[in-house]
């Protein structure tokens, strides 16, 4: 069924279940950022297969949103013809609906969206004749006629020597807080929460290691995990033992209704449906957080040390990609961006405890660079020929680590203005990562020493500068951000955050400087960062008369180290060609 169909059989549902119009979320019931095939019903809709995005159909016209990093790529995946398309930087979904819906009922799915999202689009269309409708059945599943079911991965034990703490100890630390607040139970519907929280892992979800389930945590201390019992090897249920319970998941509603309030439930992170059945039945609920949220952000001094050892594994590996990439011979064209996305997959392959990619690799050749989240595909797919940068952003999962790194590459030879572009982003890039911080520095105060070189002549780039990072767990944790937005957000040792600066020039290139840093505390209390991932910089991009002295010795001492981490595992040839893509620029 093409998307013409597609959208016509969808307009004929909504007629029937009597609305005017339907809201498609990009996600799933249990609000992960990548979701099982079974759940991916905007891209089946549209076509539009970025990360972040949403759907309005009315009778008559349609439109699809999404954030600036897939600008360029949903106008190559959706048509306009069907679509409007819009940027949620400067639309929302409750923007166009008061321009564009009058006297209508807009049906959306509770199960797929969080008070909070939808109390935005009430927000918006307050004073219009528009109102919004939970529904029952969702009107897109009733045509989807060829869903794929739901995964069935079976969970696994994190080991509570790595995690540096026991499910029971984690559960009964958060219980004596609801204690304290005089709060009998709490909602958790974060899978990597809850995977945090029992010290297990999954391969329900693409990249994430994550088992879809939802949980309820009572005051004392024991929990309802509503997960399919067939996806919980013996070995898991003996371990957790009798304090957590298996619910089939078809039971979470039914068992809301039967809970004694007050309950906590997270309006941001919850979907609405469990609040609504609350609600009709006279429970008392009190807003907060997940309260796995906040410790799950502290790595304990075990998971840092595991986090370190899958960074030098990923170093290893990416490090000998650029050995390889360094050798080829571009103008014979036999190269592209998804060959090349391959052959660094291949060496993470090489690598002990590999488990997969930690999201899509982002290969960017040239124009293509300048496409924030692009995503190769044969459509798009560039030859690495000519002279230019190879944006490559990507990630992997370890046995107990996770990991994100973008370099950018120089092919052949960059214009000064390149050169100039690549240095401001690095020295921004440095500027975070040998921040030294009080209590007081904030992510947004950070996130403005990143975009400082740039904006000094009048640049800028359209993403956030850093996101937190989990443990073999999700690669973007929502736990803590550096980002213009970040007003509230400070740090505490143990976070993991990424420092990612960039410069994205529309049609010609991308320029991106990514590593994984951890804080830690001094003896007079100062934070700091300490970088862990484990792979050098292409200096050939570099404009040294734009560096300062320290900025010169970061990177000096960066190298240091990755030479010393790395080289004891590379073979004779690659370690000589390290020791001079290291240091062969400051011989002088």
């Amino acid at each position: 069924m093409d998307a013409s169909k597609k959208l016509s059989a969808l307009r004929a549902e909504i007629t029937k279940q009597n609305l005017d119009g339907f809201i498609v979320p990009h996600a799933d019931e249990y609000l992960n950022e990548y979701l099982p095939a079974s759940a991916e019903s905007l891209a089946w809709l549209t076509n539009f297969t970025g990360s972040s995005g949403e759907a309005v159909i009315l009778k008559d016209r349609a439109l699809v949103l999404t954030d600036s990093r897939y600008t360029i790529q949903i106008v190559r995946e959706v048509d306009s013809k069907l679509y409007e398309i819009g940027d949620m930087a400067t639309l929302s979904v409750g923007d166009w609906l008061a321009a564009n819906a009058a006297g209508e009922k807009i049906g959306y799915d509770p199960r797929l969206h969080t008070r909070k999202q939808i109390e935005k689009i009430e927000e918006k269309i307050k004073g219009k004749k528009i109102s919004l409708h939970p529904v029952d059945q969702n009107p897109l599943y009733e045509v989807w006629t060829d869903r794929p079911s739901v995964p069935q991965s079976l969970a696994e034990l994190f080991p509570d020597a790595v995690a540096g703490a026991t499910s029971a100890e984690k559960r009964h630390r958060i219980a004596d807080d609801l204690k304290r607040e005089k709060i009998s139970a709490v909602i958790i519907t974060d899978c990597d929460g809850i995977c945090w929280l029992l010290n297990v892992r999954g391969d329900d979800v693409p990249y994430n290691p994550l088992v879809l389930s939802r949980l309820v945590l009572h005051v004392d201390g024991t929990a309802d995990w509503y997960v399919d019992e067939r996806k919980v090897p013996q070995q898991v249920a003996d371990h957790l033992g009798g304090e957590v319970r298996m619910r089939a998941p078809e039971n979470f509603e039914t068992d809301l209704a039967k809970l004694k309030g007050p309950v906590q439930v997270d309006p941001a992170r919850s979907p609405l449906l469990a609040e609504m059945i609350l609600e009709e039945k006279g429970i008392e609920t009190i807003d907060g957080k997940s309260p796995c949220v906040f410790p799950k952000s502290i790595k304990t001094p075990s998971e840092q040390l595991w986090i370190k050892k899958a960074h030098i594994r990923d170093g290893v590996a990416v490090t000998l990609f650029l050995h390889w990439l360094d050798c080829q011979d571009f103008d014979r064209e036999t190269h592209t961006e998804i060959s090349l996305a391959e052959k660094l997959e291949d060496f993470r392959k090489g690598q002990d405890g590999y488990r997969g990619p930690s999201f899509p690799t982002i290969s960017g050749w040239a124009s293509n660079g300048a496409v924030v989240h692009y995503r190769a595909v044969p459509e798009t797919n560039l030859k690495i020929t000519g002279n230019n940068f190879l944006l490559l952003d990507s990630g992997a999962q370890y046995e107990y680590g996770t990991t994100d790194i973008t370099r950018t590459i120089v092919i052949g030879k960059v214009t000064d203005e390149m050169k100039d572009r690549f240095t401001r982003v690095l020295k921004g890039h440095i500027a975070v990562s040998s921040a030294v911080m009080d209590d007081a520095m904030d992510g947004a105060t950070l996130d403005a020493l990143a975009r400082s070189p740039l904006k000094a002549v009048g640049l800028d780039y359209g993403h956030g500068t850093g996101h937190g990072v989990g443990c073999y767990l999700c690669v973007h944790e929502d736990s803590t951000r550096i980002s213009p937005m970040a007003k509230d957000q400070t740090f505490k040792p143990g976070m993991l955050l990424s420092d990612e600066p960039g410069y994205y020039l529309k049609g010609q290139y991308g320029i991106r400087h990514e590593n994984l840093i951890l804080c830690h505390e001094r003896e007079d209390g100062k934070l700091y960062w300490e970088p862990v991932t484990l792979v050098p910089f292409d200096l050939r991009g570099v404009e040294w008369g734009m560096m300062t002295a320290d900025e010169i010795q970061w990177l000096r001492d960066y190298h240091e180290r990755v030479f010393a981490e790395i080289s004891p595992f590379l073979y004779s040839e690659a370690v000589d060609w390290l020791r001079e893509f290291c240091f062969s620029y400051f011989k002088n």
